[in-house]
């Protein structure tokens, strides 16, 4: 397909892709000034860890690391910190016949999960306050329908 002059091609920076990228960055950052004031003993990487692991139960480090879009190197370094804090234990175990390590919550975790969940609704509420819930769900899904479309598109090495 050939371009003409009176093709106007978009820029990046008019994107949606522009848009998460900076919206993701903006939530890093947010994120980091929560947890640092109101002093959470475990940062916003490890609370994220722990949340995806809560929902999904013995959960390998293989997979958990691809939930994470981290590498096994990473992921073992938050779950080392997890793990030493109480909040998580590994267990050793056998698929295909060869060993994996599982991961569970445990009690502390749970507990610590949802002290921080209680504590950080407020500062995520009054982001969306003005947004009505039938159009922040609206866009919650479109996010997920685009993210899922480009999972399919991306080799993940993880």
């Amino acid at each position: 397909m050939t371009k003409n002059n009176s093709d106007k091609i978009p820029h990046y920076t008019e994107s949606i892709f522009y848009e998460l990228k900076q919206m993701a960055r903006i939530l890093k950052f947010h994120a980091d000034q929560v947890f640092e004031e109101l002093n959470f003993e475990i940062s916003p990487g490890e609370y994220c860890t722990l949340d995806i692991i809560m929902c999904n139960p013995s959960l390998c480090q293989r997979d958990l690391s691809k939930l994470l879009l981290l590498d096994r190197a990473n992921t073992g370094r938050i779950l080392n910190n997890l793990e030493a804090k109480g909040l998580i234990v590994r267990t050793v175990d056998t698929k295909n016949n060869r060993l994996i390590k599982k991961v569970d919550i445990t009690k502390d975790g749970s507990d610590e999960l949802n002290r921080i969940n209680h504590l950080i609704i407020d500062k995520y509420h009054k982001i969306t306050e003005k947004i009505p819930q039938k159009e922040f769900d609206s866009v919650r899904l479109s996010i997920r329908k685009l993210r899922e479309n480009m999972e399919k598109q991306i080799e993940n090495k993880i």
